[in-house]
């Protein structure tokens, strides 16, 4: 009587066990279908045209270099005393923080192509301690830069009428975002850098994030 009273027991708890295992996994199942839903990829705002320009080492640089690899770009320039500096340390902050083992680039368009050439680019880039290998600082015609800041990334560059200009260098109004560009050259993010209710903390923790899922995907 022992022996078949064990053998039951055994039985017993074995498929107690194998029901409380495919509870659990159905679980899980719907738990990870649940964060599919809820974690919806970045959108896709638009392709990046096609474009050449001239970075800070005077080299020509096109839309090619830079498929395959996740982007971050902003605008700025280098007569600038405003919000050109900050944004010029966040993207720092932002090449400081990225994975070693990241492939993403930053971009640093320039409002301002006739007095930054590359070799002004070039020191700007020097005294911001930006990496080579990394960040890049693109110059070209006003017409170049216009096509690819405004049409393709969003970004707003106008120059200011000298009547309305309060200091010398007073010179443009634009953008102070930051955009996230895909490894199939398609703009999926735009980030708002600086304003009163901004957290620099939490925006590049977001840019980060945003970049990491870009570069998962296949």
């Amino acid at each position: 009587m022992n022996k078949p009273s064990r053998s039951l027991e055994w039985l017993v708890w074995g498929g107690l066990a194998l029901v409380i295992a495919i509870i659990m996994l159905a679980y899980w199942r719907g738990q990870l279908k649940l964060g599919g839903l809820l974690s919806k990829p970045l959108p896709v705002n638009g392709p990046v045209a096609d474009f050449t320009l001239t970075n800070q080492n005077s080299r020509a640089i096109s839309l090619a270099d830079l498929r395959g690899h996740v982007w971050v770009a902003d605008i700025i320039f280098t007569r600038c005393t405003g919000p050109c500096l900050k944004m010029t340390r966040q993207m720092k902050e932002l090449e400081r923080t990225l994975p070693a083992s990241s492939q993403a680039r930053l971009v640093t368009l320039t409002t301002d192509p006739v007095f930054d050439n590359p070799a002004v680019l070039k020191r700007y880039a020097e005294r911001s301690d930006a990496d080579p290998g990394r960040w890049i600082f693109l110059t070209g015609t006003k017409q170049q830069i216009a096509n690819l800041a405004i049409e393709s990334l969003k970004l707003t560059a106008v120059e200011k009428k000298p009547e309305e200009r309060e200091s010398p260098e007073d010179l443009f109004i634009h953008s102070t975002l930051f955009v996230l560009v895909d490894k199939r050259a398609r703009l999926r993010g735009i980030f708002q850098t600086m304003g009163e209710d901004i957290d620099p903390q939490k925006v590049k923790t977001q840019i980060l994030q945003a970049v990491a899922e870009l570069e998962r995907e296949r």
